[in-house]
């Protein structure tokens, strides 16, 4: 119920010859302190009209509206000032959710059309670290969010699966390798032969040179080569599925850097056909001074292709498969002039749609204020990352709830949730550091938390054990509800505020205002009190949950339903 636009529309019928609904509406303020009402007209914009102080204007407006959902107005200087009628609105609001359930905040802004997400996307033969992290929660949250406003998200992992490593590879499994041991441990066995392909290539310099051969085999479909490199790859894609299943995380494609191999040459010819490029020092490049950025390089002087000719090429076939609306790439803050780039030569190819397409930058994890690199022997495991947080989150499910029934379960739910939570509560593009005892805690601004307000909230409706009313008497006029039932009304316009500003942060700071205004609430209400508004009371607990576990979904973060 949008008690604002009702507030609105009370305004405009007396100053309809100079604004619109939509007008007033955007006027209207959120008022900082609860005594000041909870909505507030501004009547500056209408003194020159009127020929009025805007203080007399107020004065004069609020006499003149009189609604059954607006208890009082009250003029105080500029301002007009309303309280809503708790008693009614409360009914409304949770009527209208009750009904609703999880589709409550759906919205039919996408109408269906497809929206890719690039994410994700680590490296073949190589592990996922907690640098993968953010990618990969960032574009599910947004492909979460997408649909619930109506696109359709199609979440692609554009694998990084080719590349002269894969000579080097070759060359080292060859030498060294063994299929059981490859088979065994994947990834490890993998970036072991690789670390030792380097460590010999120092001393061994035709090491290099067999690895290029190897490498061109590979591109010219030499039958070894091809076979050794679809193993290489399956048997990674095995090692992440883990990983991606520890988080609850699927895909529509798996379409890496290989995939368009044989796409770039239509890219090369298209630029051609537009005069788009020159050569300098043996180089074939875009120039793009006209957008103020440094040229597009598309071919090195040996013929060799670059990162950009292999995204053109990936934008188009995206465009062409999906005919999306809007185009997301969830890739770290650093890469923002590559897509800058990328942009500036889709519209000089005449692609209208690459204004549909948008970087979604992050900043880093980092740990004690410093970046988590891997060439200095930093990388910190994903895994090991997740399985350490169920750990914890199970010792202190063992100190508070230790006959919990499936508690290694609901660990796994709290501690895994509890890191993409502390991820996706940051601003994106604000770097942030990881110390995981402080991630996993069911107290202070964390996932647990969130969860653990809606699992106590389940156990008041387990403990009532009473069949809700919808249609009786919902009135509730406490100040505690009322801050309740002001934060769950607003939440299909924080939904909507997170899909225009690709900012699941959004989301997960409204569920821990949710859960802090539910749990003063629990604290200083008799809930479970048998009176007329026990009904009231317990609808409000249920609408409670559905908001709190439908925020964590469009996060992926999970809500047991006991902790």
């Amino acid at each position: 119920m949008d008690y604002k636009l009702l507030v609105a529309k009370e305004i405009q019928q007396h100053v309809s010859e100079h604004l619109t609904v939509d007008e007033v509406y955007n006027l209207l303020e959120a008022p900082k302190h609860v005594e000041h009402g909870d909505v507030a007209f501004p009547a500056f914009s209408l003194a020159k009209v009127f020929r009025k102080a805007p203080q007399m204007i107020a004065g004069e407006l609020a006499e003149k509206i009189n609604h059954d959902f607006i208890a009082k107005t009250e003029p105080v200087g500029p301002y007009v000032n309303f309280f809503m009628n708790k008693n009614e609105v409360s009914a409304a609001v949770l009527r209208e959710i009750a009904a609703e359930k999880g589709a409550y905040g759906d919205a039919k802004v996408g109408n269906g059309q497809n929206v890719p997400i690039d994410m994700s996307s680590p490296n073949i033969a190589k592990p996922i670290s907690m640098g993968h992290l953010r990618s990969t929660v960032i574009g599910n949250a947004l492909a979460n969010i997408v649909e619930k406003v109506g696109y359709k998200p199609v979440k692609i992992n554009h694998l990084g699966d080719w590349g002269t490593q894969f000579g080097k590879l070759i060359v080292a499994y060859k030498k060294w390798g063994s299929e059981e041991e490859v088979k065994a441990e994947p990834i490890a066995e993998l970036l072991k032969l690789y670390v030792r392909f380097h460590e010999v290539a120092e001393e061994d310099t035709d090491l290099e040179d067999e690895a290029r051969a190897w490498f061109k085999k590979l591109e010219d479909n030499d039958e070894e080569a091809t076979s050794l490199w679809k193993w290489f790859r399956s048997e990674s894609l095995k090692e992440f599925m883990k990983i991606y299943e520890m988080l609850d995380i699927t895909f529509d494609s798996f379409n890496g850097e290989a995939f368009y191999n044989d796409k770039m040459d239509e890219v090369v010819e298209l630029l051609e056909e537009k005069n788009l490029l020159t050569t300098d020092r043996g180089a074939t490049i875009v120039n793009l001074d006209a957008y103020n950025l440094n040229p597009a390089l598309i071919k090195k002087s040996d013929g060799a292709t670059l990162y950009i000719t292999r995204d053109l090429a990936a934008a188009i076939y995206r465009k062409r498969t999906y005919d999306f609306a809007l185009s997301l790439y969830a890739v770290g803050n650093e890469q923002s002039n590559h897509f800058k780039q990328l942009k500036a030569v889709l519209k000089e190819m005449d692609f209208d749609w690459a204004e549909d397409m948008h970087h979604i930058p992050f900043g880093l994890i980092t740990q004690g204020g410093k970046k988590l690199s891997t060439r200095k022997g930093k990388v910190i495991l994903l895994e090991e990352v997740l399985n350490e947080a169920t750990s914890l989150a199970l010792a202190q499910i063992n100190e508070k709830n230790p006959t919990l029934e499936d508690k290694e379960e609901v660990a796994k739910q709290v501690g895994i949730g509890a890191v993409i939570f502390h991820d996706l509560k940051n601003d994106r593009l604000n770097n942030f550091d990881f110390v995981l005892e402080e991630v996993v805690q069911f107290e202070g601004e964390t996932g647990p938390y969130v969860q653990y307000t809606n699992a106590r909230a389940l156990s008041i409706l387990r403990k009532a054990n009473v069949e809700l009313d919808l249609e009786g008497d919902l009135n509730l006029d406490d100040e505690y509800s009322w801050e309740v039932i002001k934060l769950i009304n607003s939440f299909p316009d924080i939904v909507l505020t997170a899909f225009e500003k690709f900012e699941p942060s959004v989301i997960a700071k409204y569920s821990l205002h949710l859960s802090q205004a539910f749990n003063k609430y629990y604290g200083n209400s008799r809930v479970l009190n048998e009176d007329e508004q026990l009904n009231a009371r317990l609808v409000l607990v249920k609408a409670t949950t559905l908001i709190l576990q439908e925020s964590l979904r469009l996060l992926g973060v999970k809500a047991p339903s006991q902790m």
